[in-house]
């Protein structure tokens, strides 16, 4: 596959929805492919990092799974600020956490970052017998907010690699150009000339 590291992308990737629709858990399947029934809540935010081949480069995840809980809300735009990509989970089998997830969207997107990736991500689709979000209304309201949309299971596996996958490739599209190197600008006296590293 022979990828050139200097196309590769570094991006920051935030999870955000309420507290309990399984954000860790979906990231902790991806990266360790691992489950566990009774996952902590997260305090804060927690931070990981993951890199997705795609077929002519490598998108480098800085991965901030934020708290759902509502004390650490305040905290949040510290988190999705400068993100590349934000990802929005709610759980199927609560009308609640859906309607957080569209007051999330609503909150990032006032935040107007240039060519922010956004999915919503409906998450626990094992439980299909409790659904209360149908699949359909989710659908629509992404393609209203032209938004990626994905229902998903941490505790299946399903779709996880998928998402994760499908963000990469959406983020390279988006930023082609996004951290091949560092410029350094020149000094006052030497405008006009300009120095670059890679």
């Amino acid at each position: 596959m022979g990828r050139n590291n200097s196309r590769n992308i570094q991006a920051k990737l935030v999870l955000l929805g309420d507290m309990g629709t399984g954000k860790t858990s979906l990231v902790l399947r991806y990266i360790k492919g691992q489950f566990h029934d009774f996952q902590e809540s997260t305090i804060g935010a927690a931070f990981f990092t993951q890199v997705v081949p795609l077929e002519t480069m490598a998108v480098k995840f800085d991965i901030w799974d934020t708290a759902g809980q509502e004390r650490y809300h305040s905290l949040a735009p510290m988190y999705y600020r400068g993100a590349a990509a934000a990802v929005v989970i709610y759980d199927i089998t609560s009308t609640d956490s859906f309607a957080r997830a569209k007051q999330w969207v609503e909150e990032v997107r006032r935040q107007g970052t240039p060519n922010l990736v956004m999915f919503i991500v409906g998450n626990k689709a094992d439980l299909e017998a409790k659904r209360k979000v149908g699949t359909e209304d989710a659908e629509q309201y992404a393609r209203e907010n032209e938004m990626g949309f994905l229902e998903a299971s941490a505790k299946t596996a399903q779709n996880v690699n998928e998402l994760f996958y499908e963000i990469a490739k959406r983020v390279a599209t988006a930023n082609p150009r996004r951290n091949k190197g560092v410029e350094l600008r020149a000094r006052p006296e030497q405008r006009g000339m300009r120095f670059c590293c890679s």
